[in-house]
């Protein structure tokens, strides 16, 4: 059916009506700007749903076509790449790093596998030091940079969010593996297959549609806040003080363009949502395959978990490559994540996700342009998972996960 909000459009199927009734309510009641959410079941679109303003100054709308800057999912795109090489056999999660880029064993990083890495505990959670203003626009010198630097911790001992080094790890190793750049194997291995609004480095054909972000102040009570406050010789300063001024590009063509395979992808709901499509499932969504079967229990399988990550100071969980639930309801909004118990994907800064759960074999996104506080999900996002596993049969323990 055709959705009934007020300024809402798209599609809806009578089961996942709640989760409209979410949506519209992010709008009526919780400040969203522009928005949009996408669902598909067993590979197939059962909800995509858009509405309000992707340009607060020239009142542009936001579309069926609108693309947003999504953060951190674009972990989630980078995290794919990496399988489907590794589903190829071109790679091997626990080999070192440096079997296939020899100069980054230096400096206590010679026995950093890529597992490692993509579960976030390779201790190297940030560039300690400096970055020159409009670093994150030019990848060869980030990979410069993170050959130089030096474990925080023991490799492989600790477990901490590595913002956008996974990034840059991930997008050199397919480099050296592929002869080709993150961005052009994502565009040619899985969006263009999947006809799948996604990119790591934007096209300028594309840049018309993309919404402008609103970023909001960060949140003083958060715990990682209060780390920083508490300790100002913390290395974690670096994830706010030594990012090459990226906060102020955020909505720069420089930033879109660049190749941030962490942090900079640029996507719409429903492209996300297609790529998680057939990760919910056995690896294929129609007539595309991405992966074997036997290559997805890596996706969904937690690697590496803490009550205490090192970095965003909350609980939090990884697979190789992809985040699980985070936290729990009790730490409030900002602080969590809470999807399905075997449920894999990425959250973004701000509030965005997308997904695959395949006990509920559904892929889910959602992107805005208004960012909100915290290093988890907010109560705009959060309502609209909670909505999804409600229509879909699924109960919530009082901390979180989700299961049939």
């Amino acid at each position: 059916m055709t959705a009934n909000h007020t300024g809402i459009e798209g599609t809806c199927t009578p089961q996942f009506s709640e989760v409209a009734a979410e949506f519209a309510r992010n709008f009526a009641d919780r400040g969203e700007i522009g928005a949009a959410v996408a669902i598909y079941v067993d590979g197939e679109p059962v909800l995509d749903l858009w509405g309000g303003t992707a340009d607060v100054e020239t009142k542009r709308p936001w579309t069926g076509d609108t693309l947003a800057t999504v953060f951190s999912v674009t972990k989630g795109m980078a995290a794919t790449c990496m399988h489907m090489l590794a589903d190829r056999g071109l790679l091997d999660f626990h080999e070192p790093i440096a079997t296939y880029w020899p100069e980054f064993a230096k400096n206590g990083k010679e026995t950093i596998s890529i597992a490692m890495a993509l579960s976030h505990q390779a201790g190297l959670p940030v560039w300690r030091k400096e970055l020159p203003s409009g670093a994150f626009h030019d990848f060869d010198l980030l990979v410069d940079r993170l050959v130089e630097e030096a474990p925080a911790w023991e490799p492989g001992t600790s477990h901490g969010y590595h913002p956008v080094t996974i990034g840059v790890i991930e997008g050199e190793l397919v480099r050296r593996i592929t002869g080709r750049t993150i961005g052009t194997f994502l565009r040619e291995e899985i969006a263009e297959p999947l006809d799948a609004d996604i990119w790591i480095g934007l096209p300028e054909s594309e840049e018309r549609r993309v919404a402008t972000l609103y970023l909001g102040d960060r949140d003083p009570n958060s715990p990682m806040m209060r780390k920083l406050e508490s300790d100002p010789d913390w290395y974690g300063w670096n994830f706010i003080a030594n990012v090459g001024g990226d906060r102020e590009n955020v909505n720069s063509r420089e930033r879109r363009a660049a190749e941030i395979p962490a942090a900079g992808g640029v996507a719409s709901a429903r492209g996300i949502a297609r790529l998680y499509a057939p990760l919910a499932r056995d690896g294929s969504a129609g007539e595309v395959r991405l992966l074997k079967p036997q290559s997805l229990p890596a996706m969904r399988s937690a690697r590496s978990s803490s009550d205490c990550d090192v970095m965003l100071r909350i609980p939090t969980c990884f697979t190789l490559g992809f985040s699980k639930t985070w936290g729990h309801r009790e730490l409030g909004p900002g602080q969590h994540v809470i999807l399905g118990k075997n449920a894999f994907g990425a959250p973004g800064m701000g509030g965005s996700i997308g997904f695959a759960d395949g006990d509920a074999r559904m892929s889910f996104a959602y992107v805005m342009n208004r960012h909100g506080s915290g290093v988890g999900l907010n109560d705009r996002g959060q309502s609209l998972i909670d909505a999804a596993y409600r229509a879909l049969g699924f109960t919530s323990d009082r901390p979180g996960y989700w299961v049939l």
